[in-house]
């Protein structure tokens, strides 16, 4: 294999019984608990079928090794993102507002979620990890950008504002705050933190009143 060439990610079978559903997403929040606390290089598959309760062999069956597990950790968080979008919508709120609720979600899922926790801590740690990884922040700079391209075509963006390059500056400044947080005191302050950079940021994208 070429240096820096990832291997091709193992997939255990694609589970189509309840029972296998629930085992296997089980297994998935069982192992991202451990690797948010512990990282890649500590975690090992001997570590997640204790907390699971289950044997090595049956954790294997659903997940081939440890890389597989791993992507499966980050593959299911960014799987989540569209679904949030979806119920964020359902609310009602003007696209711009939609966007501000999609990080208040998302800085909710830091503090909260395992799985948030992992799959970012995974991407940090992703020179460890012998598969490739979705590509980290791109489909949440897409998704930004949307939402910024339909508050502009509203008239809800401040003039002279792009939406693409608003997205990018607060993905930026979004997870740049999570990481000051989260290795200054463990996210203990993340929601005093998102808070000023939401109110730094978004009063200076939004439009006058008299313009909306």
């Amino acid at each position: 294999m070429p240096p820096g060439e990832k291997s091709q990610v193992l997939r255990g079978p694609d589970p189509r019984q309840d029972r296998a559903v629930r085992t296997r997403a089980h297994i998935l929040r069982c192992a991202a608990e451990i690797f948010a606390v512990r990282g890649y290089p500590y975690t090992s598959i001997t570590d997640v079928a204790q907390r699971v309760g289950m044997t090595k062999g049956a954790v294997y069956f659903h997940f081939p090794n440890k890389e597989s597990l791993a992507v499966a950790v980050v593959e299911e968080l960014y799987s989540r993102w569209p679904r949030t979008l979806e119920e964020v919508r359902g609310k009602g709120l003007s696209p711009l507002d939609t966007a501000v609720e999609m990080f208040n979600d998302a800085a909710d899922a830091f503090q909260n979620d395992p799985i948030m926790q992992a799959g970012t801590r995974l991407q940090n740690e992703r020179a460890f990890i012998d598969a490739e990884l979705p590509e980290p922040y791109v489909d949440w700079t897409s998704l930004i950008s949307t939402l910024l391209r339909e508050a502009r075509d509203l008239g809800q963006l401040h003039d002279g504002v792009d939406p693409d390059q608003a997205a990018r500056v607060t993905i930026a400044a979004f997870f740049g705050m999570q990481h000051i947080s989260e290795n200054l005191h463990r996210r203990a302050d993340l929601k005093e933190r998102w808070l000023e950079v939401r109110e730094l940021i978004f009063p200076l994208l939004r439009a006058h009143e008299g313009r909306r």
